[in-house]
């Protein structure tokens, strides 16, 4: 999942093929949104 740096809406992989644009707003300028890491204590 990516996410548009202006209009901070989510973009699926497919809606970008060989443009990577914005279908919303037309920006260039995407990122991919980072998983959370959980840590988990042993007892």
């Amino acid at each position: 999942m990516y996410k548009c740096f202006y209009c901070k809406k989510e973009i699926k992989p497919e809606h970008i093929r060989k443009r990577v644009r914005c279908v919303y707003c037309g920006s260039k300028i995407l990122f991919k949104a980072r998983t959370k890491n959980v840590t988990i204590q042993a007892r």
